[in-house]
């Protein structure tokens, strides 16, 4: 029984025989004029050329060396309707042609599948139950075949150059992780490590035994920085743990001596345990917090009590510092010392006054002691330069210093006027610059000698 002709031919199948058109079916009709149809022009124009229709209805496809190949038939047709649908069906592979032709230029399909899809289509044509110029259309698709050999060696270059880049983006990574793997940055540290982490992701996956050894170093480098880092707030916990044992003590004992009066051994105690408190280092912060408010309360209440207790004694000794003040007046009348006998007579009773005046306060206290004890050094001062104005040894070495001078200077003149009557110039220049060194040693001989000399 004799196939029916199929309204179309589905691409990249195989064509069935044709056969007479279904009862009541119409006709296929070629394009209009002018218009092809699907396809290169050249490729479908007067494609009838390319074919035959026998008396049977048999159809026939020539190629370029004149042999013809049976592709169907469909008896009772007419000739020129059989080759038509023929024609058509031509008119269909030169359209998938078309449309290969174009993704693979374009680069729309991998070379791979680009280059299946081609043999694909090109097995369909050689065997096709189509009439037209098919070895035509397998020659353009043998020519796509340089352009998938290049596109090939294009995306090999491009795939080669971006696992370049991978591994050199993979390699400073690596460098990167294992300097952090010696830094002790933990915070900023394990952020730029999930962010290396994150850029590893990313990258694209390089050859399995570089790619691998990387990996390697990689996790090592995080590793050994987790480890140093989880060792190191292992070590700060404990630390903060005795930190927090040492300082919940020092303000217990704080707190004993809130309330003490015994402003100065209790003040010194309070310098000590601060200086205990710093050496301690530091808690976590809610303990930290917390113990230093209670330090701090029994510090400032200590204190706070101690003030007023200075104050109120202060406001008591103000009277003592105006007698003090007018002890000084006195004491400071007897300088410059010019009767030191009187003036030590005097400053004893000024002195007696002074103590049985009593406490000042506290921010007179230095300025008062220390006019008091320049009038005592000044009478001290005075008393040392008496003593050594009467001294009778150093009045002696004085005295022998300006005789020997003296006599060496006698000498001197004596060999200078010797000098200059021999009229030897070099020796009397020697001489009375001999004579002029010593004249100056003598004077300053002469007045140590008269500080010697006792005041009247």
């Amino acid at each position: 029984m004799a196939q029916q002709p199929p309204d179309s031919a589905a691409p990249g199948r195989a064509v069935p025989r044709p056969g007479p058109p279904p009862a009541g079916a119409p006709l296929p009709r070629p394009p209009a004029a002018g218009n092809p149809g699907p396809g290169k022009a050249a490729d479908v124009a007067d494609a009838s050329k390319w074919g035959r229709v026998d008396a049977d209805g048999t159809v026939f496809v020539r190629s370029r060396d004149g042999s013809q190949r049976r592709v169907g038939q469909w008896p009772g047709a007419d000739t020129a309707e059989a080759l038509t649908l023929y024609v058509h069906r031509f008119e269909g592979l030169a359209v998938e042609v078309d449309l290969l032709e174009r993704r693979v230029r374009q680069g729309a399909l991998a070379p791979d599948d680009a280059r299946t899809a081609v043999a694909h289509l090109r097995s369909t044509i050689v065997d096709a139950q189509a009439v037209g110029d098919l070895e035509r259309l397998a020659e353009r698709l043998d020519a796509l075949t340089p352009v998938l050999v290049e596109q090939q060696d294009q995306r090999r270059a491009a795939r080669q150059a971006k696992q370049d880049r991978a591994r050199q983006a993979k390699e400073a990574i690596v460098a990167e992780a294992e300097t952090l793997a010696t830094s002790n940055d933990w915070r900023a540290g394990a952020e730029r490590l999930s962010e290396l982490m994150d850029t590893w992701k990313s990258q694209t996956r390089i050859d399995k035994p570089t790619d691998d050894a990387l990996w390697h170093r990689f996790s090592s480098a995080r590793s050994a920085y987790s480890r140093r880092r989880k060792q190191h707030f292992a070590q700060q916990n404990e630390q903060r743990k005795e930190s927090r044992a040492i300082k919940a003590k020092l303000a217990a004992e704080a707190e004993t001596f809130a309330d003490s009066t015994d402003w100065g051994a209790t003040a010194g105690r309070f310098r000590d345990l601060m200086g205990a408190w710093k050496a301690a280092g530091s808690a976590a912060r809610r303990d930290e917090e917390e113990l230093w408010k209670r330090f701090r309360t029994a510090q400032d209440t200590f204190f706070s009590a101690r003030d007023a207790a200075n104050a109120e004694v202060d406001s008591q000794f103000a009277a003592n510092a105006e007698v003090k003040r007018a002890v000084l007046a006195e004491a400071e009348a007897l300088v410059p010392v010019t009767d030191l006998a009187g003036a030590k007579v005097a400053f004893r009773g000024l002195a007696e006054r002074w103590e049985v005046a009593g406490k000042v306060p506290r921010d007179q206290m230095r300025e008062l002691e220390g006019r008091m004890r320049a009038v005592e050094s000044a009478l001290r001062a005075a008393e040392e330069d008496r003593w050594r104005r009467n001294n009778p040894e150093a009045r002696a070495r004085a005295a022998a210093t300006v005789e020997q001078l003296e006599t060496l200077l006698t000498d001197l003149r004596t060999k200078a006027d010797r000098a200059e009557a021999a009229g030897d110039a070099k020796r009397l220049a020697e001489a009375r610059d001999a004579i002029e060194a010593r004249e100056s040693w003598l004077e300053q001989a002469r007045l140590a000698l008269a500080d010697f000399t006792p005041t009247p």
